[in-house]
């Protein structure tokens, strides 16, 4: 601190106390002879603070803002509050380590209501989601002059094997709808409309009434994952789900107790799948199931990546690998 302004300046060569406290004396004398273009702290800023500004962004910009409001306490957590030029590469990697070793215990129970206990650790791919959050967060910081580097720069994510294409079968569909019939009734439209929109899952939990147009049968996306509006049309199947549904409050899917939209469906779903004795299915596997249908019904691609919002056409590719089936057809077409 010189003459009531902050700076920051590393002195790598400085391996004691006396060493950088003499290096710290020479940066204060040229400093105030203006020999040095130092640059200067705006504000004072710790890791508490920032948080709160990325958050404050997120809640804005953002449809994930949920989660990275887990990410920021996870890391907040283990960091600790400190000024953050005192984070470095070394801190976001020993964050990464200790994710990779924690673990949660899952109860299952087969249809005898015998419990099996499974240890799950966090995956790859969520850790690897949570250092762009947090890295994004330290971009802001960049940005606004408060920090010279990102930290997570150097730190390098950890690999993800690909994950094999899945998609709902019509047996499976069936299944999964009786199921909803005994226990988590309120999943049904949700799953309907997954399945007949192709939407991501925060579009989905985000959907307000006032941006479902009954009258021309059509969805107004405005909240998505590119920040690029789109508008889906209703099928008849979703269009008598949404109109028999009660309105209780401006979210389309509304949580009675809380009456705020649900926060997450990761559990409610893996015990649906459960009792429906369906295997490897998440959510967001619904969305790669109406793009799968769409394409073997021979919807142009095109079309296909419209009705998803994808910026990319290879995207769209990648989501709508063909049913084994239409493999099957093409091969017997070269009988012909």
């Amino acid at each position: 601190m010189i003459n009531g302004k902050r700076y920051h300046r590393a002195v790598p060569e400085a391996s004691e106390k006396k060493q950088a406290a003499k290096a710290e004396a020479v940066f204060k004398t040229a400093l105030l002879q203006g020999r040095l273009k130092e640059v200067e702290r705006r504000k004072y800023i710790d890791l508490k603070e920032l948080i709160s500004e990325y958050l404050q962004y997120s809640k804005t910009n953002k449809i994930s803002y949920s989660n990275d409001e887990i990410y920021c306490n996870h890391f907040l957590n283990f960091i600790g509050n400190k000024d953050i030029n005192e984070i470095t590469p070394q801190h976001i990697e020993k964050y990464k380590n200790h994710r990779q070793k924690e673990s949660i215990i899952v109860v299952k129970k087969d249809k005898d209501g015998n419990e099996t206990k499974i240890t799950k650790y966090i995956q790859n791919s969520t850790i690897n989601r949570e250092l762009n959050s947090i890295s994004k967060m330290f971009s802001i910081a960049v940005e606004n002059d408060w920090l010279d580097e990102n930290p997570c720069f150097k730190v390098k994510k950890l690999r993800v094997e690909n994950k094999q294409e899945r998609f709902l079968t019509k047996e499976e569909e069936t299944r999964l709808f009786d199921a909803c019939i005994l226990d988590k009734a309120y999943l049904r439209p949700i799953i309907i409309c997954a399945l007949h929109t192709g939407m991501r899952k925060a579009e989905i939990l985000n959907l307000k009434w006032s941006c479902v147009d009954f009258t021309h049968k059509y969805i107004d996306v405005l909240k998505t994952k590119s920040g690029k509006a789109r508008k889906i049309p209703i099928s008849n199947t979703l269009f008598q789900e949404l109109e028999n549904m009660p309105r209780t409050s401006e979210y389309v899917f509304t949580n009675l107790a809380t009456k705020k939209p649900y926060y997450d469906l990761k559990k409610p779903f893996e015990r649906l799948c459960d009792k429906a004795d369906i295997n490897d299915l998440r959510f967001h596997d619904l969305r790669h199931t109406a793009a799968t249908r769409m394409v073997s019904a021979g919807i142009d691609l095109v079309v296909v990546q419209e009705l998803l919002g994808h910026h990319d056409i290879k995207t769209t590719m990648r989501y709508s690998h063909p049913v084994p089936e239409r493999k099957l057809d093409a091969i017997n077409a070269l009988d012909i």
